[in-house]
């Protein structure tokens, strides 16, 4: 009997010619490539349905990422921090979120400091969940029901002000493949510069068990922040990953 289909849910931050060493950018030929192989792994018979989303708001999202996929006829999820938004040098204004949404692509929110939400007082996450998705309704136009954890960081005070807040589905860092549209926590795969071709495809193969095992290296993550404390873990995560020093360490999973 076959399976019901599965959705896994690609996250990327910055892309840039040339790549870089810094593992949260992926390199705009290295994007081409995955996106071809998204179309292909569309066709019929897939067992596992690529569905590609951006975090934090780079102004590459629209320089080079919405073309790519607009020329293979793909649509992604972008979810912005807001408090950048027309702000912060190399993100994009409201003008360029306009054109994305205008050009398709669903828009969610990712904060408005990008600040881990397990840190935030009550009146900071009101800041954060609320205020952010206000913002994006006022600008763009449209409901914003979406919301992208920064860093991945939720206990159950994070999951209840989101709902409050009027959030109906919270994309996690949990590497995973949903089988239903209708779950409120949706995992997703980061997705880092060094990922050659053939390794993502390897994450689609109907009997792989690449995923099983990045599950298990995600709890093995999970642990070590306990151990560590999200301080220590970052500086820790910062440096395994080669950060740029402008980069926002609070995205760290």
């Amino acid at each position: 009997m076959r399976q019901p289909l599965r959705r896994l849910y690609l996250l990327y931050h910055e892309l840039r010619p040339g790549g870089s060493s810094y593992s949260y950018i992926v390199g705009t030929e290295m994007f081409e490539r995955h996106a071809d192989l998204y179309v292909q792994l569309r066709g019929p018979g897939a067992d596992v349905w690529p569905e590609i989303t951006f975090d934090d708001g780079h102004i590459s999202n629209i320089e080079f990422a919405a073309p790519i996929l607009q020329s293979r006829g793909l649509t992604a999820r972008f979810f912005i921090t807001v408090g950048w938004t027309g702000k912060k040098a190399g993100y994009m204004g409201w003008p360029e979120l306009r054109a994305l949404h205008a050009g398709g692509h669903a828009i969610g929110a990712h904060g408005w400091t990008h600040t881990l939400l397990t840190h935030c007082s009550e009146k900071e996450l009101q800041m954060e969940l609320g205020d952010a998705r206000l913002a994006l309704e006022d600008q763009l136009g449209a409901s914003i029901t979406t919301m992208s954890l920064p860093g991945g960081r939720y206990n159950r005070r994070v999951l209840s002000a989101c709902a409050e807040a009027g959030y109906t589905q919270i994309y996690t860092s949990i590497p995973r493949a949903e089988a239903s549209l209708d779950g409120s926590l949706v995992g997703r795969l980061n997705i880092r510069g060094d990922r050659e071709l053939g390794w993502i495809e390897s994450l689609f193969a109907a009997d792989g068990n690449v995923l099983s095992s990045l599950g298990r290296q995600y709890r093995m993550k999970e642990a070590a922040k306990a151990l560590l404390g999200d301080r220590m873990y970052a500086k820790l995560w910062a440096a395994l990953n080669r950060q740029e020093p402008d980069g926002d360490g609070a995205d760290s999973v």
